[in-house]
């Protein structure tokens, strides 16, 4: 299996899985074009993607899934109350309901569905194996449930949203109501939040996270990078490699 972050942040989301002829997306916050340009980066061909999953309406998920589902005819999966609160595909045909805890078989995948806490209408995450390997995409959550910790505890690969900083946030620009929606059970997972995460439920078979959602405002890849390295340091026997996904380019292919 081989994954990469085509963009991630407020900009925009959206992430690439494949294995062999098999590839989904999950996400399309970015244009039609730029997915097309950053697969091509990649040298990745549109031409395997069978599925798109949406983890929920938002703009900076959803903005290219309608011209981009329709251009390569390719299904859309999402939640009821994602299609019904966002504009996914005027092509209803495309759009496939799913629930949480349901699991997609697709080509070489089984994605399962899970319930996170965000100021959404029904937002989910995904956990996608290849029988073999696990890779979960888990952004945009106010704090890490039982579900997170479930999933990290059985991933080899994860994106997780590290999106802020505390005192950044604290100290900064955001009126008080969005400091206080950002640090809410409805908001995004901190740097702090998503390292604990981790260093408490992390697997010895986890060998790669991917920092996503990193907040331009609140946040940098250098003050994620850190938090996570040095929280990371009181498990000697994760021995776990960190990156960031950024939202004006794609991370590398990783192989899972």
């Amino acid at each position: 299996m081989k994954v990469s972050a085509l963009s991630s942040g407020s900009s925009g989301n959206c992430f690439y899985i494949e294995k062999n002829d098999s590839a989904i997306l999950v996400d399309i916050g970015i244009s039609a074009k730029r997915v097309e340009e950053r697969l091509n980066l990649l040298n990745c061909q549109v031409e395997k993607i069978k599925g798109i999953f949406i983890t929920h309406e938002h703009t900076d998920h959803i903005i290219g899934v309608d011209v981009f589902s329709r251009r390569y005819n390719i299904p859309i999966f999402a939640t009821k109350g994602t299609i019904t609160n966002g504009h996914l595909c005027s092509n209803r045909n495309l759009i496939n309901p799913i629930k949480n805890n349901d699991i997609v078989d697709i080509g070489e995948f089984e994605i399962e569905a899970f319930k996170k806490s965000h100021k959404a209408a029904d937002p989910v995450s995904y956990s996608i194996s290849d029988k073999n390997k696990v890779a979960c995409v888990i952004t945009d959550a106010g704090y890490a449930c039982e579900n997170i910790h479930d999933k990290i505890s059985k991933s080899d690969f994860l994106f997780i949203e590290s999106n802020h900083d505390i005192k950044m946030l604290e100290n900064g620009g955001y009126p008080a109501f969005l400091k206080k929606w950002v640090k809410s059970d409805l908001g995004h997972l901190s740097n702090n939040q998503a390292a604990l995460a981790v260093l408490e439920h992390g697997h010895r078979r986890l060998k790669h996270i991917v920092l996503s959602h990193i907040s331009k405002t609140n946040n940098s890849p250098d003050v994620a990078m850190n938090t996570f390295g040095n929280l990371l340091r009181e498990r000697s026997d994760l021995n776990t490699n960190l990156s960031v996904s950024l939202d004006n380019s794609p991370t590398r292919l990783f192989n899972v």
